[in-house]
């Protein structure tokens, strides 16, 4: 049936659709605005690019870079013994990084790093998404390559600029050096607190061990610091360091570097902190004496910044002889001048806890306690009670009783004279057996002092102890302090003397004399006021009689002394008038000392030396030091001179120590000041010179009769006898003692024109340079000091204030009289 039209087309009529717009040329106006902003975008970003990569630094200089190192320095054993530096760092090379730590790092860090250009863009997102969700910046994007060129070449502020140079030198970076090369310098660059940069030297800090000993939780807790060097110290705040090490374990879980066991277990590991500070005790004074040498010679960048290693003269051993022994002396010559008292009472002076509640006996914790009491040591004790027969002293958990016998030093005779409870004084521990402790009333001194030990055959200073403590005092008085050298000066009138063709056995006359001089009339006069007629010089030195060594320069001549001295190698300013054969010039000890190792070498002077040898970090020399050599004496003279300093120990003024000189020759001088306000004594074995002075900073008097001989003579005595302990006894082969003038003939026709003038046992690594020529003065040239380079220069006369001495005096040279 056919349809039916009316039906199809009855109803309204539609209206026609009018005709669609042009789609395609909507789809390109779309794509031509698209790629606009592209190009526009492409267009700012090369823009940028080039305006903020125009200052960039070349990163390709990193091939030669070099961070800033230590400048070490070795004791002649090889043994560290100071160093020096703005950043203590320690360079480590790839292979010496363990994987452990590697991955410690790169899971905390920078998981990514692997992969990466140097920039980790989906980090950026991630970190970018999450800081809009909190509406608070909570993740950093920055990869360790961008940590890298921030540290290397970026400064630390915060900005668009700054973060977009970042991530192109990160970028660049990573085109020019592998991802071994950029984790070696990111190791060795970063900030771990305290003054460590760089992973070994913080593994050394904070745990005592190198970089690849550490343990999986050392290794988390090193990579947990740089977020927040300060923060996650674990020196300051453990708790928190702690923390973060744990997450930083969780980080290495979560990344497949270890299992669970291992994650549970280093967790709940301790973190186990053994802290090795950078600052040496070994040689204070020895090593900042070095220090200024070095940045005299090199300057301050160089030592503090460029890693030098710097191979010195010093001797551990003979050095903690040298610090034990002038402490004890110095103790027990302070205990002559008598008990000054507690060092303060806590009872009296309240003292208040950090919540403000007073400090009570049992309460009371000192700083000296904070490490276990040991035998030998000196460590502050608080009386606690006081009783008839002995005082009550505690020392943490350890407690001694102290009787009378423990402080007979003091001339006290009861407890109660000395102690009260709340008293805090010095002890030195005896004995500890579990809590209690035997131990000895003592005090620190408030003299000072200074000792020296050079070997004589190649002028190596093998211990130098400038003061009591070095935390106390920084003036080096081994080097720094002049002070006049008493009857110690003599030797070098009766040098000239010998050399002039004086026997030890001629005689000169001890009588009184006088002399006009610029200051008025001057009489010398002996130490005990008395006059012993004709006496031979061989006495006359061995007894230290001050009148017959006038005598002596007065005819010999002052000006050919003080040219005489100068090639001794004193450098100090010589007064040229008579009171300067007692002594009355200031001289250092070093120059002193230096100057008297010229007689057992056969006349030779072997300048002092501190220094071996520099070399850069990696071991190329930069500097060698060979010994200074002069001709100062004839070889006869310098044996002669030998034999009468001998008789010091044998009949003079050193006599306490003939029974050690029966077994190990020596041969030395005594030395004391007008008042006692200097001490001194200079000796010598064939093999080592030691020099000890002893004094107040401020020119007091040490004390009626504190002469060289009570004073200095015990130090020394001490110090030669402990380190000849485990030596063959040496004898002067061509100095004997002098008993009739056969033997003065002897030595004479002994003593053969030519002079060894290399070392008798030179260094292995340093050879001896060929024979200077002689210095001399030409005639009537006044007698200064030669013009020449020394390896340790003379000091300022005024040092630095925090190493100057309190209330220093001037002493008129005219008006000293000099004790033996």
């Amino acid at each position: 049936m056919a349809p039916d039209f009316y039906s199809i087309t009855s109803g309204p009529l539609r209206r026609d659709t009018p005709p669609p717009v042009n789609n395609r040329k909507i789809f390109g106006q779309f794509v031509f605005l698209i790629l606009l902003l592209f190009s526009a975008g492409v267009g700012a970003l090369g823009g940028l690019v080039f305006v903020y990569s125009s200052d960039l630094p070349k990163v390709r200089s990193l091939e030669d870079y070099r961070p800033d190192v230590m400048t070490e320095l070795y004791a002649d054993d090889g043994t560290p013994i100071g160093s020096f530096a703005l950043e203590h760092r320690v360079i480590v090379s790839s292979n010496q990084i363990p994987p452990v730590f590697r991955n410690a790092v790169i899971a905390i860090e920078d998981r990514h790093f692997e992969s990466h250009v140097g920039v980790d863009v989906f980090g950026i997102l991630r970190a970018a998404i999450k800081d809009l969700v909190e509406w608070r910046k909570t993740q950093g994007a920055s990869t360790l390559t961008q940590q890298l060129s921030k540290m290397l070449f970026l400064t630390p502020d915060k900005s668009f600029r700054r973060k977009f140079q970042e991530m192109l030198l990160a970028i660049q970076i990573e085109r020019y050096f592998t991802k071994s090369q950029i984790f070696t310098m990111y190791a060795n660059q970063v900030d771990l607190g305290h003054g460590n940069f760089g992973f070994e030297a913080a593994a050394q800090f904070y745990f005592g061990k190198h970089l690849n000993e550490l343990t999986l939780p050392e290794a988390a807790t090193l990579a947990g610091i740089p977020r927040s060097p300060t923060a996650y110290s674990p020196l300051v705040h453990p708790e928190l360091a702690r923390r973060r090490r744990n997450q930083v374990l969780l980080a290495m879980f979560e990344t497949g570097a270890i299992n669970s066991t291992q994650l549970h277990e280093a967790t709940a590991a301790p973190l186990g902190l053994n802290i090795q500070r950078w600052s040496y005790t070994v040689a204070p004074y020895f090593v900042e004496e070095v220090r200024q040498f070095l940045e005299r010679k090199y300057g301050p960048e160089a030592v503090r910044e460029k890693g030098l290693r710097v191979y010195t003269t010093l001797n551990i051993k003979t050095q903690e002889l040298a610090e034990q022994t002038l402490k004890k002396g110095l103790r027990n010559d302070d205990k002559r001048r008598g008990w000054r008292g507690p060092e303060k009472n806590i009872l009296k002076t309240p003292l208040l806890t950090p919540d403000g509640s007073p400090i009570t006996l049992e309460t009371y914790v000192d700083e000296d306690w904070k490490r276990p009491v040991a035998a030998d040591d000196l460590v502050n004790g608080l009386v606690m009670d006081v009783k008839a027969d002995h005082a009550d002293v505690r020392f943490g958990n350890v407690m001694a009783r102290i009787s009378p016998a423990d402080f007979s030093w003091t001339k006290k005779l009861l407890p109660a004279d000395l102690f009260a409870p709340g008293d805090v004084d010095l002890f030195l521990i005896k004995e500890v057996k579990g809590s209690n402790a035997k131990a000895t009333l003592d005090q620190d001194p408030d003299v000072q002092g200074a000792l020296l030990a050079l070997d004589n055959s190649t002028g190596e200073i093998k211990a130098m102890v400038g003061g009591y403590d070095w935390t106390e005092s920084k003036y080096n008085r081994a080097v720094q302090a002049e002070r006049q050298v008493g009857s110690s000066f003599k030797v070098y009138v009766y040098a000239q003397a010998v050399m002039d063709g004086t026997s030890p056995f001629d005689t000169v006359v001890d009588a009184p004399i006088g002399y006009h001089t610029s200051s008025g009339f001057w009489a010398p006069h002996n130490y005990d006021d008395k006059f012993e007629g004709t006496i031979t010089v061989l006495h006359a030195l061995a007894e230290s009689r001050n009148v017959p060594a006038v005598r002596t320069l007065a005819r010999i001549g002052v000006d050919k002394v003080i040219k005489l001295c100068r090639k001794f190698g004193l450098t100090s300013r010589l007064v040229p008038n008579l009171p300067l054969a007692l002594g009355a010039s200031d001289l250092t000890l070093l120059e002193h000392t230096s100057a008297f190792t010229t007689f057992p070498n056969d006349g030779v002077h072997i300048a002092p030396r501190m220094v071996i040898r520099v070399t850069n970090y990696d071991g190329r020399l930069i500097d060698d030091f060979p010994p200074e050599i002069a001709d100062v004496v004839p070889a006869s003279t310098a044996r002669i001179l030998v034999s009468m300093l001998r008789e010091v120990f044998n009949s003079g003024t050193a006599v306490s120590g003939k029974a050690f000189a029966a077994k190990h020759p020596v041969a030395g001088k005594t030395g004391t000041t007008n008042d006692f306000t200097d001490a001194w004594f200079l000796g010598f074995t064939p093999s080592t010179t030691c020099g000890v002075f002893v004094g107040f900073d401020d020119h007091r008097t040490l004390g009626p009769k504190e002469e060289g001989a009570r004073v200095a003579l015990p130090i020394w005595l001490d110090f030669m006898q402990q380190i000849t302990n485990d030596k063959p006894a040496e004898d002067f082969v061509h100095s004997p003692l002098l008993t009739n003038p056969e033997q003065v003939k002897e030595i004479l026709a002994d003593a053969t024109p030519e002079r060894l003038l290399a070392p008798t046992a030179p260094p292995p690594i340093v050879p001896a340079t060929s024979k200077p020529t002689p210095q001399t003065s030409p005639p009537g040239e006044s007698p200064e000091p030669p013009k020449k380079e020394v390896v340790t220069p003379k000091p300022p006369t005024n040092p630095p204030p925090v190493n100057t001495p309190p209330n220093p005096v001037t002493k008129s040279v005219a008006a000293v009289t000099v004790k033996p």
